[in-house]
């Protein structure tokens, strides 16, 4: 008899569809007393509407037990390299959601939203303050929409130049996030790629025999995607003035500079931070995002449409600026990440965000010192906001790849690390505790990843089946990417 029942597992991994029962409802809709109205052509109308059926109380369990099997920075701790998914403050969604705010409509005059614009004032001047460029726009919704802003700036300004039918190409680390090529191209450059160093950074030479009368920038990710300082990047600067071109500097690593290192002080020229990385929203799964472009004197004219300046009178308005490359979102970017930001900023301050920006490249080169000799380590050097590892050993020795270990991982009750990026460091392993994590978590995911090595060696079979505990195991990724099922149907 118990084997013709589903138990509580097998129920909570039931879809709402299988769920159901007919009759069942989770609401009351009281019938219409209103007119009437026609229905549409009968080309538009179908005879039946499969919906799942539940009471109330099944809908609820339906979505609790979904929410619990999404892992996220409130369930632990969360290593993503490159992605920044630290602890969010709840303080931030309470500010942003205050009525004032979260209700502020877009299109309503300049006077009636004087709190929403202040507030983006006063943010834009923090973040000219911290990265040096006092310049600022809000109208990027992300990092990628940030940076495609500042090119198009470069561009812009090449042009008033005379000089972008010269100017055609953008030099890009072979270390770079995947965006700063793809964005150069979208932009209509050709992109050439710059070798790394055998220290991790930039290769000199070959800059310097790039830099000519073509280039029209140099596109740095600051700190680097192996977690490195790039040496030399003020000198660096100087030569791709001196040749004629511009510094763009992606942001997204801001958390491991802010408060001890301005951007313009280096010499970029233009540079866009990742908000809901640095400070502090909610992300993950496509948005929410701010990509806000801060830049020098030079670039301001052209700094997407609207930036936020105060009046003489006083009054804060949205303006566009004299040479602008345009619109790249509807209205002024996505205010309530720009809140939160606001609200993590001014609970911080300058004397807290240093603090963070210490703690999460103390808390980086703590991993780097537990796991050194378990995963080859590829530049064995300091480190700032994130380590990248190489599980290049275990593929060799073993027959373990690094996704073998990041599935394991998940059998310990962690978040996987980012894999195989950068793609320079062959089977990558790119660990990002942030400041959030305490000693004993970052101790425990170390434990976690030194046990997986040592399993590799012992009993690599099980590994190369992992997850064996998640509510799905391993799944065919290349045929879930090439004809994913977008749509539950139902077996007739």
């Amino acid at each position: 008899m118990s084997g013709s029942r589903p138990s509580n597992d097998d129920f909570g991994a039931r879809l709402s569809f299988d769920r159901g029962e007919p009759g069942r409802r989770a609401v009351d809709v009281p019938a219409w007393a209103g007119e009437e109205t026609p229905l549409p052509d009968d080309r538009l109308l179908r005879d039946s509407v499969r919906l799942p059926e539940l009471s109330q109380g099944g809908l609820v369990r339906y979505y609790t037990a979904m929410s619990v099997r999404n892992f996220g920075i409130d369930s632990g701790t969360y290593p993503l390299g490159s992605c920044t998914m630290k602890y969010n403050p709840k303080v931030n969604d309470t500010v942003a959601n205050l009525p004032g705010l979260a209700r502020a409509h877009p299109q309503a005059p300049a006077e009636d939203i004087q709190g929403t614009l202040r507030i983006q004032l006063e943010l834009g001047r923090g973040l000219g303050e911290l990265t040096g460029l006092p310049n600022v726009s809000f109208a990027p919704a992300a990092g990628a929409h940030g940076e495609l802003a500042g090119v198009f700036m470069v561009a812009r300004a090449l042009e008033d130049r005379g000089e972008l039918e010269t100017r055609r190409r953008i030099l890009v680390p072979d270390s770079a996030h995947g965006t700063n090529p793809a964005t150069a191209a979208m932009a209509g450059f050709k992109v050439t790629q710059i070798p790394t160093g055998a220290d991790g950074s930039l290769d000199r030479v070959t800059i310097e025999r790039e830099l000519d009368e073509t280039v029209a920038a140099v596109m740095v990710t600051a700190p680097n995607t192996l977690g490195l300082w790039e040496n030399g990047i003020e000198e660096v600067a100087g030569l791709i003035h001196d040749a004629g071109g511009y510094l763009y500097g992606d942001g997204a690593n801001f958390n491991a500079i802010m408060g001890r290192i301005r951007f313009g002080d280096l010499g970029f020229d233009v540079v866009h931070l990742n908000l809901h990385k640095s400070f502090s929203t909610p992300h993950g799964g496509g948005g929410p995002g701010a990509g806000p472009v801060c830049c020098s004197e030079e670039l301001a004219p052209y700094l997407p449409t609207p930036v936020v300046e105060e009046g003489d009178d006083g009054l804060v308005r949205l303006v566009a600026p004299e040479r602008s490359i345009g619109r790249l979102q509807q209205f002024q970017g996505n205010a309530g990440v720009l809140v939160r930001a606001y609200a993590y900023m001014r609970a911080l301050g300058l004397d807290g965000l240093r603090a963070a920006s210490g703690q999460a490249v103390l808390n980086a080169n703590y991993v780097r010192a537990l796991l050194h000799g378990h995963y080859d380590l590829p530049y064995d050097r300091p480190v700032l906001h994130e380590v990248v590892f190489s599980g290049s050993r275990q593929r060799r020795e073993l027959g373990v790849r690094t996704y073998d270990i990041a599935k394991r991982l998940i059998d310990h009750g962690f978040h996987p690390p980012t894999v195989y990026f950068p793609l320079i460091v062959e089977e990558a392993l790119m660990i990002e505790p942030t400041e959030s994590e305490p000693p004993e978590a970052i101790e425990a995911l170390v434990d976690a990843l030194i046990s997986v090595a040592d399993e590799a060696e012992s009993d690599p079979d099980t590994l190369h089946h992992a997850p064996w505990t998640a509510p799905i195991g391993r799944l065919d990724e290349a045929t879930a990417a090439r004809r994913p099922v977008l749509r539950w149907q139902d077996g007739s």
